[in-house]
């Protein structure tokens, strides 16, 4: 194996290695949204946590537009007043927290 051969497949690995860490950030966010919106909504203990993981089946099945509409949606019918601005601002603070306990191996 040649040098260069070498360092090809250091960047694949990184790669690798950086998506998963990405996937795995992401699936965290989407947890903390879904328990944070199942407050929003009067749900606590295994109601939120099962929500909470709606919420992260919702990205898997759908992406990013899918976990918002799903959110805005179950907002509008309780009656709560969250805009789709405030829910992505909400995501991308959970993300930032997502990312370091990602990191952390938390």
């Amino acid at each position: 194996m040649t040098t260069f051969d070498k360092r090809e497949e250091g960047f694949e690995n990184k790669f690798v290695h950086d998506e998963g860490q990405r996937f795995k950030a992401e699936a965290r966010r989407n947890r903390l949204l879904g328990l944070w919106v199942a407050e929003k909504l009067g749900m606590s203990g295994d109601a939120a946590n099962d929500y909470a993981r709606t919420i992260v089946a919702a990205e898997v099945s759908g992406g990013e537009a899918a976990v918002v509409g799903k959110l805005v949606d179950d907002l509008a019918a309780k009656g709560v007043a969250i805009t789709e601005a405030e829910i992505r601002v909400k995501m991308d603070e959970l993300m930032a927290q997502a990312v370091a306990q990602v990191k952390q191996g938390i």
